[in-house]
């Protein structure tokens, strides 16, 4: 896998901004209340301008949801391109899926309570598994660019032709990645007392208690499980 360069100086600091911004949201988020915090007030507790606070999120709830995912979408195509190169794409993918959202990290539990309790950011929090998708494009065709390239290689003795699946393949495929992750996490969030599965989401919006059900490793591995096959019909698409 290719190793992305270092981030620059200026890349850097945007990082420790994000970083300053997110961190004041959740810390004034759990120390008043969500409904207590206003932009402003996270903007002076990082030490910048609310003009600032809006180059990088669009709302409260979406900063105090990114303090508790922290990165996550870019952590779980680490962990995809991480995985040796013999592994099934399927499974590295539904590995790194599932670790990424049981780790929880030490303040897990209190973060996770402050997102069930309040239906503005189970939605922010929802919303964030749109971000799963660009990241996960890029590493998955990387790997399938990679599988075919030893493909032609062995065939061609040794010299590489890239006609790649395509990056609509793996376009396809990470949307679907979000889209399925997305669905078990409407699952697994679901208000007390709604016992369909369809009424999940629109039950989400509401101002009801959510109990999480269930084992949400289970519910992600079967969001992802229907995916296997488009998977294993991609990586077959690379080889003679």
């Amino acid at each position: 896998m290719t190793t992305p360069p270092p981030a620059g100086l200026r890349e850097r600091k945007k990082q420790a901004t994000r970083e300053a911004l997110r961190e004041a949201a959740l810390r004034l988020a759990v120390e008043r209340g969500p409904e207590q915090v206003r932009v402003e007030d996270i903007a002076e507790a990082a030490g910048v301008s609310p003009r600032t606070y809006n180059n990088y999120f669009a709302s409260r709830e979406q900063a105090i949801v990114s303090a508790v995912t922290a990165d996550r979408e870019a952590r779980i195509a680490a962990a995809v391109a991480a995985r040796p190169a013999g592994t099934r794409l399927a499974d590295a993918v539904t590995e790194a899926v599932v670790e990424q959202y049981t780790t929880t990290g030490e303040r897990g539990p209190e973060s996770l309570l402050l997102i069930i309790t309040r239906p503005a950011l189970r939605e922010a929090f929802l919303d964030t598994t749109a971000g799963i998708e660009p990241p996960l494009t890029a590493v998955i065709a990387e790997r399938l660019g990679d599988a075919e390239r030893l493909g032609n290689a062995e065939r061609l003795g040794g010299a590489e032709r890239l006609g790649g699946a395509g990056a609509q393949t793996a376009r396809v495929l990470a949307a679907s990645v979000a889209a399925a992750v997305r669905i078990a996490l409407e699952g697994w969030l679901r208000p007390a007392g709604d016992a369909g599965a369809a009424g999940a989401a629109g039950g989400l919006g509401t101002g009801g208690l959510v109990v999480p059900s269930g084992s949400l490793p289970a519910q992600l591995r079967a969001a992802l499980a229907p995916l296997a096959p488009a998977f294993d019909a991609a990586e077959r698409g690379t080889r003679p």
